[in-house]
């Protein structure tokens, strides 16, 4: 049995860390009320946009560039992580299915992959891979802004327009609810023709009976970069909202663990304490009766 001394330190220690834990928890929480606030204010905004383009290009024939689907040769692979840890499997599961998405675009043969990361933790893994065409949008995170996620976005659209890339891929996680997360990899570019699965229309054909004015080509014209701008900034609305409600949810199974932890300890620390004074009433007694003989 561990010493009185070792198991005070033990306990001070173990005390110390429930207290960070519990401290994070409710940063985290703080975080995930707005985060989520965002992501749900932010979800009905897409849908609708995906409801007018898939009752556009669904069986009328309609397309722009972004609808191109061309032979890979150029593909584009963004990995959304978050930029700090502490969030359990948040950041591991989605650089392992990246890594499954770079592998097999090296294993076709005439394909050049490009990879983006938004978010340190995706940044610091993919950038030991020195054969690996990496650039890091880290920032991104720091201050999510519409303007500078749609600035990204409009930069990867004209890549695509002008044939630079021939399709554009996200992997993050979308965000379910506080205690899990859906991984998910998506493909940007090119848009998909007819009700994609943002609508929750697919295979339905034409969804609502809009009157159009001016001409359908026209509105998608103008919707398709809209929405793939917003698509984008909902992705990164999704993984901020996933990683707040992780890193609570992991926090909160720290300070859980640490207060369990701390009972055992406080037992063993009262066992050991009762067998030391045991043994000195015994020595007391031991002498008393030496002395007496």
């Amino acid at each position: 049995m561990a010493n009185l001394k070792e198991v005070r330190t033990r306990i001070a220690s173990v005390s110390s860390t429930q207290q960070i834990t519990s401290a994070m928890k409710m940063v985290s929480a703080a975080k995930f009320r707005r985060a989520q606030n965002a992501i749900i204010g932010m979800r009905p905004y897409t849908k609708h946009l995906h409801d007018i383009i898939a009752d556009i290009d669904t069986g009328d024939g309609i397309s722009t560039p972004y609808h191109a689907v061309r032979p890979l040769r150029h593909v584009m692979l963004i990995v959304v992580t978050s930029n700090k840890g502490l969030c359990g499997a948040f950041n591991s599961n989605v650089l392992k299915q990246a890594q499954q998405r770079i592998d097999h675009y090296r294993g076709q043969e005439g394909v050049s992959l490009q990879v983006i990361t938004v978010g340190k933790k995706a940044s610091e893994v993919l950038s030991r891979q020195r054969s690996l065409d990496l650039t890091s949008h880290d920032e991104l995170l720091d201050n999510p802004t519409f303007d500078a996620i749609a600035s990204l976005a409009d930069s990867l659209m004209g890549a695509f327009v002008e044939k630079r890339l021939d399709r554009v891929e996200i992997v993050y996680n979308q965000f379910k609810n506080s205690l899990s997360q859906i991984l998910t990899t998506e493909q940007w570019l090119p848009v998909e023709n007819g009700p994609t699965a943002v609508s929750g229309n697919k295979g339905k054909g034409h969804v609502n009976d809009y009157i159009y004015e001016p001409s359908k080509e026209e509105i998608l014209r103008e919707m398709v970069p809209l929405t793939l701008r917003s698509t984008f900034y909902r992705i990164i609305l999704d993984s901020l909202a996933a990683e707040h409600g992780a890193r609570m949810t992991a926090m909160q199974k720290a300070t859980d663990n640490a207060t369990e932890l701390l009972k055992e300890l406080r037992l063993s620390y009262n066992k050991a304490r009762q067998a030391s004074i045991t043994n000195e009433i015994i020595e007391i007694v031991g002498g008393s009766e030496a002395l007496k003989g």
